[in-house]
């Protein structure tokens, strides 16, 4: 299992797969191919292509690919390869037209590429451990916790990258809930974020709590959606709902810095290993693989910093994600705007929940987070894809 490091990736929105991805593929090819190439065309299919142009992918391809040379988009949404929905065919060419260099690669989630064939990862295994129940069975044994795991395998550079991550995440919320106006791709939908925070001032202190997630959730995932600087947190699309829990317990209860990073590795530890053993990838498995993961992230890190046991912090993390099992990735127009944004929202509210459910119990339960893992897996491979980031089914076709 990779480096957290994989997981948190910092960069612009609005989606990690169809815009961080392809952008990171763009730069390679036009690197490796600028003492050659003349023009370029880039074939996107399945869901790259269904939903790319609500996603910037089209832009965020060709700012790279233009730097070097001319380039062209070729859509082919009904066209899926076999080995991912979202694959993509660079080509470079010559003055006469010719074919000089080609590579098909897909975006996998997550702001990550790969070739057919290749394992899922962009960086090497460093984690002996890669199911929660063996990690779990570890910290109990040494008495240890699950952000000492990670300390250990990620050595002590993890916690300056982390602090990174951290202070990228205070300023998307900050961003957001300074900001108004309506977000860009023609839906004409509001940012809401600085609405709610400042309704939230007019409640008592419980509702008031409430209030102020919903309002960092969705300033973050309006940040994304405008393109701003977020963490995947798996994906872009799920970026606000581990922000929102962690920016309210910094500020709500006084949570120190260090004790947030720790819980950001906590958090990172079980997202990772979504990743490693399913997907985060929404055109993969559905929002489950986003919001799902992140809700269980945010669950996990919560139940952390209140102090709870390594079974206490694993069932919170299994109800953040069972959940949401089965929850279709279908966003109008194929913009991360609806329902994404409220989603967000809703999570980090859940995943406070799904903390305070395991707090008053002893940590055991019936279904364990791996198993859970296995079942979302499953469950998004069931899914047709029309309800999979697709814009062919779902919200996404409501008119």
């Amino acid at each position: 299992m990779e480096s957290i490091r994989q997981l948190y990736k910092i960069g612009h929105g609005p989606s990690s797969s169809h815009t961080m991805g392809p952008r990171k593929a763009a730069s390679i090819f036009a690197s490796r191919t600028a003492d050659k190439a003349k023009s370029y065309t880039v074939t996107l299919f399945g869901a790259l292509a269904a939903t790319g142009r609500g996603h910037l992918t089209d832009q965020a391809v060709l700012s790279e690919l233009t730097q070097v040379a001319p380039a062209e988009i070729i859509w082919k949404p009904e066209e899926v390869l076999p080995f991912h929905t979202n694959g993509m065919t660079f080509r470079a060419l010559d003055a006469d037209g010719n074919t000089v260099d080609e590579w098909t690669v897909y975006s996998v989630g997550g702001g990550d590429i790969v070739e057919e064939g290749q394992p899922r990862k962009s960086g090497p295994d460093i984690y002996p451990l890669t199911k929660i129940k063996d990690i779990q069975a570890l910290c109990e044994r040494e008495g240890t916790s699950y952000w000492e795991y990670v300390d250990r395998y990620e050595g002590a550079g993890i916690w300056d990258y982390l602090r990174e991550v951290w202070h990228v995440m205070c300023d998307a919320v900050q961003r957001g809930i300074e900001a108004e106006g309506v977000l860009p791709g023609g839906l004409g939908v509001r940012r809401k974020a600085v609405s709610y925070y400042v309704h939230a001032e007019g409640y008592n202190k419980s509702l008031k709590s409430r209030g102020l997630v919903y309002s960092y959730a969705l300033a973050v995932s309006e940040e994304n959606a405008a393109g701003g600087l977020i963490v995947t947190a798996p994906t872009c699309g799920s970026c606000g709902i581990v922000p929102a829990v962690l920016y309210h317990l910094h500020h709500s209860k006084g949570f120190s810095e260090q004790r947030i990073l720790r819980a950001l590795a906590t958090a990172g530890l079980f997202g990772n290993v979504v990743k490693n053993n399913a997907s985060v990838s929404g055109a993969e498995v559905g929002c489950q693989g986003e919001v799902g993961v992140a809700c269980a992230m945010a669950a996990a890190a919560a139940s952390q910093l209140f102090g709870g046991t390594p079974a206490q912090i694993e069932y919170s993390a299994e109800m953040g994600l069972e959940h949401h099992l089965g929850l279709t990735c279908d966003p109008v127009c194929g913009l991360v705007q609806i329902p994404c944004i409220e989603r967000n929202a809703y999570a980090a509210a859940r995943a406070l929940d799904a903390n305070l459910y395991a707090a008053f119990s002893d940590g055991r339960h019936s279904v364990d987070f791996d198993r859970i893992v296995e079942v979302m897996k499953q469950t998004g491979h069931d899914i047709p894809s029309l309800y999979k980031e697709t814009a062919l089914g779902g919200l996404a076709v409501i008119q």
